[in-house]
């Protein structure tokens, strides 16, 4: 039993000097340690301390560094401007993505004009073509303004010396619807061998013509009162009927209709006297016209046809 307690105690012994033999360098390493924080400046000891954490067992034994208030703000301050420097470099990388955007955007947008444009001059160019052949269509269906024009190319293609002499008998609303018809060069060079005077009165109304509906207008109510001015000095019996009705027969019912409604305003009577001048089937295609562009005016003239 002695024998048993005796190797129990050596034992004990034997493993209290492995522990010792374990532990010795551990306490020479932190007596050192405490030794040299002792000596060192702040900034060393705590690197030191920052080293004795990273060795097991060693790091339970020695304290935690002490940080410096001052280092602890500037490594703050330089945590947070890497912060901020990685927020704004997320925002740089977002602004660019976004000026991306933006930028297909507006050449879409600057694509989608463009063909807007291109649609709307099409669509210019076609109304403008159709309003072209419509007109064409217009003057080739008047018998009046192809008679108009046939006559205007006639005279134009004659010399100056003869044309001018000859339109000079006309009134001076025909000369000017003729000329209108004519090129520049043809207008000029008949104006040229006029009358001084006369061709001072057609250039004056040349700059003042308005459509070519007008012109015809005011030619044919010019050949009327010519026309009614020298009867009028050759006989005191007044116009002659069966004229006016022929003049009225061979114009375009629509010619006729516009006179017709001009001069009513200055005279109803000479109004329904040409118009009982003239024969039925005349008088028929005038009034339509007539109801067509004016029909109240058109009304009262029959009205007063049906009551004379």
């Amino acid at each position: 039993m002695a024998e048993k307690d005796f190797e129990l105690e050596k034992e004990s012994a034997g493993g209290f000097e492995r522990f010792l033999f374990f532990m010795i360098p551990i306490i020479f390493t932190v007596v050192l340690i405490g030794v040299l924080l002792a000596l060192f400046n702040m900034d060393v000891r705590n690197n030191m301390l920052e080293f004795a954490h990273k060795i097991p067992i060693v790091k339970n034994l020695v304290p935690e560094p002490v940080k410096d208030p001052e280092k602890t703000k500037l490594q703050d301050a330089k945590d947070q401007v890497k912060s901020a420097n990685a927020t704004i470099e997320e925002l740089k990388s977002k602004l660019a993505t976004k000026d991306a955007d933006l930028k297909k955007a507006k050449e879409e947008q600057t694509q989608q004009d463009q063909k807007l444009k291109s649609v709307q001059e099409q669509l210019d160019s076609a109304q403008k073509s159709a309003t072209d052949t419509a007109q064409q269509n217009a003057v080739d269906t008047d018998p009046y303004e192809k008679q108009i024009k046939d006559l205007a190319k006639m005279y134009a293609d004659m010399s100056p010396n003869k044309a001018a002499p000859i339109m000079q008998n006309m009134t001076t609303e025909e000369m000017v619807q003729l000329l209108s018809a004519m090129k520049n060069d043809n207008r000029t060079a008949i104006l040229a061998k006029m009358d001084p005077k006369v061709a001072a009165d057609v250039s004056m109304k040349l700059k003042d013509a308005v459509s070519s509906s007008d012109l015809a207008i005011a030619a044919l109510q010019s050949r009327i009162d010519k026309d009614a001015g020298a009867k009028k000095e050759a006989s005191t019996s007044g116009l002659d009927k069966n004229q006016i009705g022929q003049t009225f027969a061979a114009m375009p019912a629509n010619s006729a209709a516009d006179l017709l409604l001009s001069t009513y305003k200055i005279s109803p009577e000479k109004v329904l006297t040409i118009l009982n001048a003239v024969n039925d089937s005349t008088r028929s295609g005038i009034l339509d016209a007539m109801s067509k562009k004016d029909a109240k005016t058109a009304a009262v003239i029959l009205n007063k046809l049906m009551t004379k």
